[in-house]
């Protein structure tokens, strides 16, 4: 049997493990470089995700700084950089919007307790099993979403009641506004998108998003352009971390806010460990999905303490600060490190940053969300495939994203079943047997033997595949046609990976039946956790009989 992991195997963080290596001044370097490169990305990102999420800028960058640095500490991935996540926009929006921040930073800190839970568990090996046209729709959901709820910030709209939260209501309140465009804002958001995409296409290596926000920033406060900043929306960035204190809740809002916070806990998850196989793919490593799920738990119970919201480990960062070279986990505490700096030293200019500029960025990210080449395969590959992939993006536009996760999880798992159970086949080695017995993979197969041919009491069949639920009743319908003349059934199951419980009591009633036509029954190829199943559901000698091979069945048969 292959050992069990220790705790220590599976929980030290990766920044140990790093230390432990040894910690040059080059790796220093090369860490310091990259954190900072990542810095830079994420310091409007941040502040974009936070204000679409219903959060001020100033919590986003608290989140980056807080959750950044707890993740790269206590993770179980080597490259892997937390902080506010696109993907969280939807939900931490929609309950900022019902419970308030309050709840939502309740929510948070809840939602932390049950990642920590997760990953003491070990249940982050699971989490892995989402179906991918699961995630790759969800993402496509959420990316339609951000992409809506921009439309009022790109275009300078302004609104004459509060922005409604369900999707298909806020698309009437923004027609109704269009009077209202500011050409300013429209420019503004333009020039970001273009400069942003430019950049990206001639000097990939620069940072676009910081670039493209400072200028709009630049010109809106030179030239006095007429629209929305963060300073007047939302008065500034204090030049401090706020001093940590616990959310206000109460046990009857704790309950209420409840389904929230296992959303966010399992898109956490879910977000965190896909970014960490993604690292994974880029450095050839391998992280630790429960030491990083614990690490992601400790992150969101710390950030609402402080006043930020959801961390999660992030595609696009994790992805940047691997291109640019770290060594390890400390370019993820230095991220962190720079953005406090920021804070401290330069948080009065943030609030000549004009809103459709920080718009125009999350426009880039909800197209980068779009996995767009996976979203034809998946439509093209089957239409099991595109059923999940479309029920999931449905639901999660027009519904609610964990309905969507249920729903596409358990299409998915159906279309497995049905998928595996049209894989398992039953062959005949008898020419006694009607070709309608036989599955079609086998009619031209030779017997074992010629023996077994010149002797037609004995019944052989083959199972190969897994026999399990979703296969036992096709498979108990080809094993009972027996004939008069039948007196051996030979099962044998070489083939046959696992059975369940499903299985082994088809098995069971099968022998009961044709005990009763005076047919014995011979078990041959069977595995010991196979045959202890089979024995667990009553299966043993002499009711039925077991033997190594068919040959051996054959001669006790004879």
């Amino acid at each position: 049997m292959t050992p069990q992991p220790t705790f220590a195997e599976l929980y030290t963080p990766k920044l140990v493990t790093v230390l432990r290596e040894g910690y040059r001044l080059s790796h220093l370097r090369a860490d310091a470089l990259a954190g900072l490169t990542v810095a830079i990305v994420a310091l409007p990102l941040s502040m974009a995700i936070a204000i679409a999420s219903g959060a001020t800028p100033a919590q986003g960058l608290y989140t980056a700084i807080v959750g950044g640095f707890l993740v790269s500490a206590f993770g179980g991935s080597r490259f892997q950089i937390g902080g506010p996540a696109g993907a969280f926009i939807v939900l931490v929006a929609a309950t900022v919007h019902t419970y308030g921040m309050d709840g939502t930073l309740l929510a948070t800190f809840m939602a932390g307790l049950m990642l920590c839970a997760i990953g003491l568990l070990r249940f982050g090996t699971y989490i892995k099993f989402i179906p991918y046209p699961v995630t790759v729709g969800f993402t496509a959901g959420i990316a339609a979403i951000i992409l809506i709820s921009q439309i009022k910030d790109l275009l300078g709209l302004t609104l004459s009641a509060p922005e409604p939260g369900p999707l298909l209501d806020k698309l009437p309140v923004f027609w109704h506004a269009l009077p209202t465009l500011n050409a300013a804002a429209v420019a503004i958001s333009a020039a970001t998108i273009i400069v942003i995409a430019t950049l990206k296409h001639f000097r990939p290596a620069w940072p676009g998003m910081l670039i493209a926000v400072a200028g709009a920033a630049a010109v809106a406060a030179t030239i006095n352009v007429p629209v929305e900043t963060i300073g007047s929306r939302f008065g500034g960035i204090a030049a401090s971390l706020p001093a940590p204190h616990l959310p206000n809740w109460t046990l009857a809002q704790a309950q209420a806010v409840l389904p929230s916070a296992i959303a966010f806990a399992l898109l956490g998850a879910i977000e965190s460990l896909l970014s960490a196989v993604v690292a994974d793919g880029m450095t050839g490593r391998r992280h630790r999905s429960n030491c990083e799920l614990v690490a992601q738990g400790i992150a969101n119970v710390a950030a609402p303490l402080f006043g930020g919201i959801c961390v999660t480990g992030t595609i696009a960062r994790t992805a940047t600060n691997v291109r640019a070279g770290a060594h390890g986990p400390i370019a993820g505490i230095l991220h962190a490190a720079f953005l406090l700096l920021f804070i401290l030293v330069a948080a009065p200019l943030a609030a000549f940053i004009p809103l459709a500029s920080l718009a125009g960025v999350l426009l880039i990210v909800a197209w980068n969300m779009v996995e767009k080449q996976a979203l034809g395969t998946l439509l093209r590959a089957s239409w099991g495939d595109a059923l999940v992939l479309l029920a999931t993006l449905g639901l999660t536009v027009f519904r609610d994203l964990t309905e969507a996760i249920i729903v596409g999880s358990t299409l998915g798992m159906l279309l497995f079943i049905k998928r595996m159970s049209e894989s398992t086949a039953v062959e005949t080695h008898t020419p006694f047997v009607a070709d309608d017995i036989a599955d079609a993979a086998g009619r031209d197969r030779v017997p074992y033997d010629r023996h077994t041919a010149d002797d037609p009491t004995v019944l052989i069949y083959r199972i190969s595949g897994a026999f399990f639920f979703g296969a036992a009743a096709s498979i108990a319908s080809v094993l009972e046609r027996i004939g008069d003349q039948h007196r051996h059934l030979i099962i044998d199951f070489a083939a046959v990976p696992f059975v369940d419980s499903t299985a082994a009591n088809t098995i069971a009633g099968l022998v009961r039946r044709t005990a009763r036509r005076g047919v014995t029954v011979h078990l041959t190829g069977t595995s010991v956790a196979i045959r202890s199943d089979l024995i667990a559901h009553g299966l043993t000698e002499p009711a039925v009989r077991y033997a190594d091979t068919i040959e051996s069945a054959l001669v006790n048969a004879r």
